[in-house]
């Protein structure tokens, strides 16, 4: 304000930071000076919504896709955020995770920190960070405190192997003048920065600037972006001309009042011609578009020692990364995207790839029913394997998992993972609704219910007349009838005018009964001459077909399925006459047969596999055995299927819902 009302400066180069330049893009506005930084990179700073603001330099937004890439180079699943409590820091963190989830990763937590943080604050922090299970970190700091930021986390043990860092290029930009402690403790992080060309004429720059005897700071790219926003005003100024309408009124109050500025018409003209420049600067080449710098290419450097290695490049979005600057399109095709950039050395001074924790998988110890599940050698097989390698095989990146077995009941097992000891749990677990107190279940992959499987006895095994049984005493005399009576209405018909049917009587009531019954068997052997006979035989020929078919059905019906009654229709039968009932151990059903079903304890059997089924149902309540198993349907399904001509499946289907993870 000061410059603006007493030097009448026509334009300000800086501030530096984003919580002083929103305060002087306004006086900016106000006096429509132009307002040049360097160094405010926040994406909270707009040039299109301030437009007496011009950024010289790339706004921090340009990098999130190259940080993305190597994201998604590594397939990494989970970052951890890490930025601090400023308008600089909280900026780029929208972006940052939008970025993020674009490549399928996501952002599991994020830790905030302040600048004014102590050593104290700073290591709780890092302590609640190491304590969860991703160990993929992204800083977005500044230098000063993200310097005292590694220090500590090198103290805390994580910069250890295991761990990988990326940080962003506020961070980057000026390593080259951190000390020694930094960059030891930095070891094996990977920083994204602006890619600057080397030539002749930034050489030359570098040279001067270290010349001996001179006390000066180190040299980054902010140093480089200043000088060419120094070269770019300077040029923008000698096309204006330095000529001023500007008057200034005399105010001696040290007070700040804005609406005492008055406005400058050079502000305006030099913003129009500062947009404009072009020319190779030493940072690049300079060509602002909508009020700021072009993003260009960034390099990606591993932290070695005191010294950074160029591992990479991230080129823009179309190519993505490059192990070289030049890019190789048939090269890039052929390899996969984490060989487009150089090997690494990860902290702890390793080239193993730190991963994304795996996930520790409970997986319940089956000794029946391997058909759903099976753990050989930490490997599973089985049906629920199948659904869950299924399910795997469709995610848009690799799930790291290791399986670990229990022997307990489901419910134990699924309290694990509350407890922390699994992070989850695949298996042929059935969906209930105290269990989904405390674990969250996928959607059901499974039939749902629960019914029983008692033994069927055959009540006809012995009865040599069952054949009789198809057709009741009055179709049976009425079949007889109307055998007797076709053959006579043919008889009628043909005798006299059908020598085959003439003869003794005797021979005659043979025809009559014969040529009746021959029809359900094969052609008959006499001819019928007159019409109305075929017509009758035709109907008779009609009403046979109906009759026989009818009957061998039925038939079957009684020697197969009517046959086989079950022994028990309904459990409360089973609970009423004290009979044993069992179920599969370590499921849930034993605690649904007691609370809902009101079966005691005393009453019910555990067993394991599909022939302990069968053993216990064939021996019977009496002899130690159990009248009936309850258990879920797909278990049932699977004991039928084995053993159909003994048992069948009875009684209501109590619902549930099915199986899942």
């Amino acid at each position: 304000w000061y410059m603006m009302k007493k030097e009448k400066v026509q334009a300000i180069i800086g501030p530096q930071r984003t919580a002083e330049a929103k305060f002087v893009m306004e006086l900016g506005r106000k006096a429509k000076v132009p307002i040049i930084s360097f160094s405010a990179t926040s994406p909270s700073l707009s040039p299109s919504r301030s437009p007496f603001f011009v950024r010289t330099a790339f706004d921090d937004s340009a990098q999130v896709k190259a940080i993305a890439a190597i994201i998604e180079a590594y397939s990494w699943l989970e970052v951890v955020l890490v930025y601090e409590d400023t308008d600089y820091g909280n900026g780029l963190i929208p972006y940052l995770v939008d970025a993020i989830q674009e490549v399928g990763a996501r952002v599991p937590y994020r830790s905030v920190i302040p600048p004014s943080s102590n050593d104290a604050e700073i290591l709780r922090e890092l302590g609640r960070l190491n304590s969860n299970s991703t160990r993929i970190f992204l800083v977005h700091m500044t230098a000063s405190l993200g310097s005292k930021f590694f220090i500590l986390a090198n103290k805390a043990g994580m910069m250890s192997e295991g761990y990988a860092w990326i940080v962003t290029d506020g961070l980057s930009t000026f390593l080259d003048p951190v000390n020694s402690t930094t960059m030891d403790s930095m070891e094996g992080v990977l920083g994204v920065r602006p890619y600057i060309p080397m030539t002749k004429d930034l050489e030359d720059f570098q040279s001067r600037w270290k010349q001996p005897n001179k006390m000066t700071a180190g040299l980054n790219l902010f140093g480089l972006w200043a000088y060419d926003t120094v070269w770019a005003l300077a040029m923008a100024v000698e096309k204006v001309g330095t000529t001023s309408s500007r008057s200034m009124k005399q105010n001696t109050s040290r007070v700040i009042n804005l609406a005492s500025l008055e406005t400058s018409n050079m502000g305006k003209n030099l913003l129009e011609t500062i947009p404009s420049s072009k020319f190779q600067s030493l940072s690049g080449n300079f060509q602002l578009v909508k009020g700021q710098l072009e993003p260009s290419t960034f390099e990606i450097f591993n932290v070695i020692g005191n010294k950074e290695r160029i591992i990479g490049y991230w080129i823009d979005q179309q190519k993505g990364l490059s192990r070289q600057l030049k890019y190789d399109k048939s090269e890039a095709e052929k390899s996969d995207v984490k060989r487009r950039l150089k090997q690494p050395i990860w902290p702890g001074d390793t080239t193993d790839q730190p991963a994304t924790k795996k996930l520790r998988i409970g997986v319940p110890i089956k000794e029946g029913f391997n058909e759903f599940l099976k753990m050989e050698n930490k490997s599973i097989s089985g049906f629920a394997a199948d659904v869950f390698f299924a399910a795997l095989a469709k995610l848009p990146f690799p799930l790291p998992h290791d399986f670990f077995c229990f022997k307990g009941t489901y419910n134990d097992l699924l309290y694990q993972i509350k407890a922390g000891k699994y992070d989850a749990v695949v298996g042929d677990t059935t969906i209930v609704a105290n269990r989904s107190l405390y674990v969250d279940f996928t959607l059901p992959y499974s039939e749902s219910g629960v019914s029983m499987v008692v033994l069927v006895e055959n009540n006809e095994r012995d009865n040599i007349w069952i054949f009789l049984k198809p057709l009741s005493l009055d179709l049976w005399l009425t079949t007889g009838a109307a055998f007797i009576f076709t053959g006579f209405v043919i008889w009628v018909l043909e005798h006299r005018v059908n020598s085959e049917f003439r003869g003794p009587p005797q021979q005659q009531l043979g025809v009559i009964f014969w040529f009746s019954f021959s029809t359900l068997v094969f052609a008959h052997r006499e001819k019928v001459v007159n019409n109305w006979s075929r017509l009758v035989l035709i109907i008779w020929v009609f009403v046979v077909l109906i009759l026989t078919q009818s009957y061998t059905a039925s038939l079957a019906s009684m020697l197969t399925v009517q046959r086989l009654q079950p022994v028990f229709t309904d459990i409360r039968e089973i609970k009423r006459n004290g009979y044993n009932i069992g179920f599969q151990k370590n499921s849930f059903i034993k605690g649904f047969l007691m609370d809902n079903i009101g079966f005691e304890e005393s009453k019910l059997k555990a067993y394991v596999t599909i022939e302990d089924y069968n053993h216990a149902l064939s021996k019977g309540t009496d002899n130690g055995g159990v009248a009936a198993i309850f258990d879920e349907i797909p278990y049932l399904k699977l004991f039928i299927a084995k053993y159909c001509s003994k048992y069948t499946m009875v009684g209501p289907t109590y619902k549930t819902d099915g199986f899942g993870f």
